[in-house]
């Protein structure tokens, strides 16, 4: 597996996850950590709003996701911002071997023309989307 594909998958393949939306708590003392990631993906010229499409398919039939964001980049035509956050670690795990997720990363790859790399996080709280 190259380098990019490596990246795809862990970044990227998250995001083509899809979410629940469901309101985000704190927390509590001994519970286990929420799992975040945030990306950013750059379409190839032009292609954006496909990739988008192919982003959100399936948003709501994810164990585990509780908030899944793709935004547009203000300042560029071409890229995309995913923000995401997991009840755990192994829930995001999971989810990149479903195979709807599986078809999107392969429908997906033509489109990328790269992607930074990702933040993981360790959401604490906040208002659901």
């Amino acid at each position: 597996m190259d380098r990019t594909r490596r990246e795809f998958v862990s970044i990227a393949g998250a995001v083509l996850a899809g979410a629940a939306f469901a309101p985000l708590r704190a927390s509590p003392a001994g519970a286990p950590t929420m799992y975040g990631l945030i990306g950013k993906m750059t379409a190839t010229a032009g292609k954006r709003d496909e990739l988008v499409a192919i982003l959100l398919e399936g948003v709501h039939d994810m164990p585990g996701c509780l908030s899944y964001i793709v935004a547009h980049d203000a300042g560029d035509q071409d890229t995309v911002w995913i923000t995401e956050v997991w009840d755990s670690q192994a829930s995001h795990a999971g989810s990149l071997q479903l195979p709807a997720v599986r078809a999107a990363i392969a429908r997906a790859m033509p489109l990328i023309a790269g992607f930074d790399a990702g933040t993981v996080t360790a959401p604490v709280g906040g208002h659901g989307l």
